[in-house]
């Protein structure tokens, strides 16, 4: 199968487990994690469709994406693995947003280096649900401060939040794990209305369809679109 077929495949899975949940799939982004794969396969996505492609190291993203995004208008890239505080510096000059704000420290780090881009970095506060690694803010009152600091940097923008589920056969836990996130949507919401918190970034290759049927507007695909890594 090729990565065009793939895509297609990913797509229509989207469609269906939205019309299981009643949504609209066109509210449903599409994300290529594209790491530890090379600009040859990130161009064959682009072909596919995807013009937003996710990345977990700052040196990997800023070895491939600059002539790429120079010759691709469209194309969106996101921080969505665990930032050092001392490569901060590095975000604005590659990266459009950053979906692993998963600490107090981290969004001082970025809100003193991002207050001169023309757009404010789109930003997701990471909240932990259950998953293996220890990233993510804890609880809701963490999230509370979390996103009180950002809504304090006019370089920073608030977008909503991100998990990553258990990885387990356990429909349940997984399934627990994504309404976790919802909830703590909701509860920001009641303390900051005047925030945006649209996006809700949840679901990868293994559980995109079980978190669409609870609310997901973001997926991020890596091995389903571009095939097993090798780094």
């Amino acid at each position: 199968m090729t990565m065009g077929e793939r895509i297609g495949e990913i797509r229509e899975r989207i469609e269906k487990a939205c019309l299981r949940s009643g949504r609209d799939a066109a509210a449903v982004r599409l994300m290529g994690v594209s790491k530890f794969h090379g600009a040859l396969e990130i161009e064959e996505a682009l072909r596919g469709g995807i013009t937003l492609f996710g990345e977990n190291r700052v040196q990997e993203a800023l070895g491939k994406f600059p002539p790429l995004k120079e010759a691709h208008k469209d194309i969106e890239l996101h921080m969505i693995g665990r930032l050092q505080r001392n490569k901060a510096k590095s975000v604005p000059r590659i990266f459009d947003g950053i979906q692993s704000l998963d600490r107090d420290e981290l969004i001082t780090a970025l809100g003193g280096v991002t207050g001169e881009r023309e757009e404010p970095l789109m930003t997701l506060l990471e909240l932990h649900t259950g998953e293996e690694s220890k990233s993510g803010y804890p609880g809701e009152d963490s999230l509370f401060r979390g996103a009180e600091l950002v809504l304090s940097f006019k370089g920073l923008r608030l977008s909503g939040l991100m998990t990553m589920a258990p990885y387990t056969q356990d429909r349940g836990l997984i399934r627990r794990s994504f309404r976790a996130l919802v909830k703590a949507r909701d509860a920001l919401l009641k303390r900051f209305p005047q925030a945006d918190l649209s996006c809700l970034s949840m679901g990868m290759s293994n559980d995109f369809e079980i978190a669409l049927e609870e609310g997901s507007t973001l997926v991020r695909i890596g091995t389903a679109i571009f095939g097993e890594r090798s780094p």
